[in-house]
């Protein structure tokens, strides 16, 4: 009295994003182009200019969205930050789900190199017996 079940393979793709210390983890399935940040719809997030930030890949690469659910879960950094982050995970993700597709990746590359890569830059550490990283007490000779 065995059963075979058949499962219907689907595909699924997980990709990270960071920019400064925010961190972004994006989950790609099929589906009908819904896409979450931390639960919220894209359509109605609160941040304007994040949103426009985070809608960015998703005109590069055409139709493709339409075609997925994305979730994206953001964590540390500010608002624009963050913002940067899931951007790179979205683009890198729909990247993924399309096969690594060159001239998908061409067109992201001409339009952002850093959508793909990474922003490599990093805040300064603060120095010894100073405030920040570059401003040293005032000097008065009078």
């Amino acid at each position: 009295m065995s059963q075979k079940t058949k499962t219907k393979s689907v595909k699924i793709v997980i990709a990270t994003g960071k920019r400064k210390t925010s961190i972004a983890r994006a989950i790609i399935k099929p589906g009908e182009g819904r896409i979450w940040i931390n639960g919220i719809p894209l359509e109605i997030y609160p941040v304007e200019l994040a949103r426009l930030k985070m809608y960015e890949p998703l005109v590069l690469v055409g139709d493709l969205w339409k075609q997925v659910d994305i979730r994206v879960n953001v964590r540390g950094g500010g608002v624009v930050s963050q913002a940067d982050a899931v951007r790179m995970a979205i683009a890198r993700g729909l990247l993924r789900y399309a096969d690594e597709n060159e001239e998908l990746k061409k067109v992201l590359t001409e339009y952002d190199r850093y959508m793909l890569s990474g922003d490599p830059r990093r805040t300064e550490p603060e120095k010894y017996m100073r405030y920040s990283a570059r401003r040293r007490w005032q000097k008065s000779y009078r």
